[in-house]
Formats: C-alpha cells, sequence, structure tokens
C-alpha cells in the first residue's frame, strides 16, 4: 500500500504534512484536485459528516488510484464500524475520542485478519492486495495501515502515554475542540493550562518516535512545534475565500 508507506514516513519524519478534513461534502474531483495542488493527505469525516458509502467509496479508489492518501474517520472504534470503513478502501482510519488501550485492542482485532483478529474483508478494501492469502494482507495493507487515535477527554488525556505506546498506533491526533470541552475552556482556546495540555500529547508522542495530527491555526501551530497539520475544511475554506474578495472588492467600491 504504497500511499499509507509514504505518508507513515512523512508523518514521521521532519517535514511539515498538511492536508484537509472534509465534513460537507465529499466527491471525487475534490480528491484528484488535493492531490495536484500539493496536499498530503486528505481524510474523510463520517463522525460529522453526511456522505454516502458510495461517495466514501469512490474517493477512496479515486485516491488508491492515485497513489494518494484518503482516510477514514469514523463515528466510533466498535468493531463492525471499523470493519465497514475498511471496506470502503481507505489507506488509514482516524479514531475518535479513543480513551484508553481496551479499545484499540478491539480495533486491533477488527483490522487483522485471522488469526491475528477476526476481520472479514470485503468491498473495496480488498483492492490493495493482488493475493488474499494472510501473509500477504500482513505485508502489503495490514503492516502499512495508518491508524490515529484522536485525544479528545480528559480520561484521554490522562491515558495518553498507554495510548501512543500500542503498537498499532501510527501517529497520535487531537480533537482540540472537544478537548477543550471536556476540559473547561471551551471559552478560552488560548488558555495556557489548555495549551499545555495540548502539549503534552505531543511531548508524550515524541518520547514514542511518533508524530502527533492537530487542525487549527497553522502559524501558530507551526510555532509550538506542530508539523502534522490539518489546514481546514474545504467548504469553511471555500467560504473563508469568499468573504476575503467581497471585502477586497468593497475596499476598492469604497475608495
Amino acid at each position: 500500500m504504497k500511499p499509507g508507506i509514504v505518508l507513515k514516513n512523512k508523518i514521521n519524519g521532519i517535514d511539515v504534512t498538511l492536508g484537509i478534513l472534509v465534513t460537507d461534502h465529499i466527491w471525487t474531483e475534490l480528491v484528484e484536485r488535493s492531490h495536484r495542488a500539493g496536499l498530503d493527505y486528505l481524510i474523510v469525516d463520517m463522525e460529522h459528516g453526511y456522505h454516502s458509502d458510495q461517495d466514501v467509496a469512490r474517493s477512496c479508489q479515486i485516491g488508491r488510484l492515485l497513489q494518494f492518501p484518503v482516510l477514514v474517520r469514523t463515528v466510533s472504534s466498535d468493531p463492525d464500524t471499523v470493519r465497514r470503513a475498511l471496506d470502503f478502501g481507505p489507506c488509514g482510519l482516524m479514531f475518535p475520542a479513543i480513551e484508553g488501550r481496551e479499545q484499540l485492542n478491539e480495533i486491533q482485532s477488527a483490522i487483522f485478519l485471522p488469526p491475528r483478529g477476526n476481520r472479514r474483508p470485503g468491498g473495496m478494501g480488498v483492492l490493495w492486495i493482488d493475493k488474499y492469502d494472510d501473509e500477504t494482507w500482513r505485508l502489503d495493507f495490514e503492516n502499512d495501515l495508518i491508524i490515529l487515535p484522536q485525544i479528545e477527554t480528559k480520561r484521554g488525556l490522562d491515558n495518553v502515554e498507554a495510548i501512543v505506546n500500542h503498537e498499532i498506533v501510527t501517529a497520535m491526533a487531537i480533537g482540540p475542540y472537544d478537548l477543550s470541552l471536556s476540559l473547561g475552556f471551551s471559552k478560552d482556546p488560548q488558555n495556557p493550562e489548555f495549551r499545555k495540555a495540548i502539549q503534552q500529547v505531543r511531548q508524550v508522542s515524541i518520547k514514542s518516535g511518533k508524530n502527533t495530527w492537530i487542525m487549527g491555526d497553522g502559524p501558530q501551530l507551526l510555532e509550538e512545534g506542530f508539523t502534522f497539520l490539518c489546514i481546514g475544511e474545504p467548504s469553511y475554506m471555500l467560504e473563508d475565500e469568499f468573504r476575503r474578495r467581497i471585502e477586497a472588492a468593497n475596499r476598492i467600491l469604497n475608495k
């Protein structure tokens, strides 16, 4: 699974890794344009997005054909959800609100074929490999699958060291807004204690040789040392660009 290998190496290397989280609208051309623009990855958000199964599967297919990493954020980490998400054919999964190793153990069982797990593959998820024996699955798919658990609660923060050191974890991820709600900082996201909590996840990850994904103010996050960034959600980015152009036109008209 070449895109998984490439993204894994970049995530945990020294270069900045940039991508988008697609919540509102996913379509196949967006995947192609993300690739053409030079982004490193795209995550289809099935936790909060209302995407059809077909649109998600087709987007993963375009990513596979372009050798461009398309991941899926699931609505939960229960085994059936994991199995279904893998059948769409992504090269990685992001899981919201992970709070301990027990959840990751269940995920591990759901992503590995017997005898290591209990996955029953199907759909476009089988198109990454040429043979269906367990060794091929392990070498060409399972070993390269990207797994990103999100820290979004106080309990997850308390257990971050155990989470990051689980064998299936590629890198950590932070859900800053949900974490701020859990910690009581939603009204003040720049609160030093909250920024300290975010840095706690990053520092524990660094100690384990892994990076940390986060979405937010790019320049600020780069200054804080983050290099695995989500630059935004496309619909909101489009709205911001509309607003910027309207304001620019009004400045000219009002001179």
